[in-house]
């Protein structure tokens, strides 16, 4: 069982909000960064949000990291072939991370065991907080992330770098769109943390752990602090703890 908050917001600069969150049943949760002129990107996240709760509930076998992933990619059919019928959304794309927390019953022992699928696409991350240790779980699909792991450059050069918003993969961009997933198991006091990078972009993680780890409404606390650091951009935020 979860206890969840979320929260999104525009920022101080952007005219509208690109950023799409959803809560889907059961113990699912997803966050979306659209991307693309006009008001495509706000179309790109919606009809990602839409086309993953739709492909889900359709879905009646047990929820894993293979389902989620096959939702993404209808999606990315779907955005594509809008891109394609209409001039005003050519170029639109979002990123895409989603979290599910299943139960199983183990069978020697009688315990309920829960396990955490995800799939992931692009820059927005998913974050475990296990008492004060903060791990990023997802890798950024970015030319700068991409730098970072070959050593090219620093963790703290890749947070002021030029490119750092170029994404190497998004879905509604390619047909042959790569998604990342995994699997992990999951205990009582666990912290997870979904969220856009116009949260990451604005606050350190050293900050993310600590309002994680003290605050009553995480997710509207975690939006004050970027929008404090500046809210250059769209920003979105879901956190659940495993109770």
């Amino acid at each position: 069982m979860s206890k969840y908050f979320q929260a999104t917001n525009v920022g101080k600069v952007r005219k509208q909000n690109e950023d799409a969150i959803a809560i889907i049943e059961p113990e699912t949760y997803l966050v979306a960064d659209g991307m693309g002129g006009q008001a495509a990107g706000e179309v790109a996240s919606k009809m990602l949000v839409d086309t993953v709760e739709s492909e889900l509930k359709s879905t009646p076998q047990l929820w894993n990291e293979e389902i989620l992933k096959s939702a993404i990619l209808t999606a990315n059919e779907k955005i594509l072939s809008a891109a394609k019928n209409n001039l005003d959304y050519q170029g639109m794309g979002t990123t895409a991370t989603i979290l599910h927390i299943s139960k199983s019953l183990e069978s020697q022992t009688g315990f309920i065991i829960q396990t955490a699928y995800y799939a992931h696409v692009g820059d927005s991350r998913l974050y475990k907080l296990d008492c004060e240790n903060l791990e990023q779980i997802t890798q950024d699909h970015s030319y700068v992330e991409e730098l970072v792991r070959r050593g090219e450059i620093t963790e703290a050069q890749a947070r002021v770098h030029p490119l750092k918003n170029l994404l190497t993969q998004a879905v509604g961009v390619k047909n042959d769109l790569e998604v990342a997933t995994g699997q992990f198991k999951v205990k009582h006091g666990d912290i997870f943390l979904l969220c856009t990078d116009g949260l990451t972009n604005m606050v350190n993680d050293y900050e993310i752990a600590k309002i994680l780890n003290s605050s009553e409404n995480p997710a509207d606390d975690l939006i004050k602090a970027a929008l404090d650091h500046g809210g250059r951009d769209n920003v979105s935020a879901i956190v659940l703890g495993i109770i």
